[in-house]
């Protein structure tokens, strides 16, 4: 895609600072890093959604991202956890549409965080609600 930040990154328009690649993925710093060792994960192939991206290069993606996290446990960088984020559509956060995977290291007070409804720990949905939507996604697996 011509306006595509990413396409630009792994077609050499754009600067990128690359920590692996292959035939299908790239992985790369993230320029505005939540926190130092922000990495993202990208297929090369131009696709928004990660639904639309097929199992084998989704798959690779998430081998790299744990390959990755032991790579950073090991780096020095500063960090007591890491997190995996992928945003999927703009409702989700996305921002970039061009399905990627954030690794990146966490801390205590590093200022990064979710922000969950008021009800969100008080009200648990009924389990016969639960167990309706479970069996409504396990058919269409």
């Amino acid at each position: 895609m011509a306006d595509c930040v990413f396409c630009k990154i792994i077609d050499g328009t754009y600067s990128g600072s690359k920590v692996y690649e292959d035939e299908g993925i790239i992985a790369f710093m993230d320029i505005q890093p939540v926190n130092q060792g922000h990495i993202l994960i990208v297929p090369k192939k131009h696709v928004e959604l990660i639904a639309d991206l097929d199992d084998e290069t989704s798959g690779k993606m998430f081998v790299l991202a744990g390959k990755i996290n032991k790579a950073l446990r090991k780096s020095g960088l500063k960090l007591e956890g890491i997190n995996y984020f992928l945003a999927d559509g703009e409702a989700a956060g996305q921002e970039v549409f061009h399905t990627h995977l954030h690794v990146f290291p966490r801390f205590e007070g590093d200022g990064f965080g979710l922000k969950f409804s008021e009800n969100y720990r008080k009200v648990l949905p009924d389990r016969n609600k639960l167990n309706n939507i479970a069996e409504k996604i396990k058919q269409l697996l």
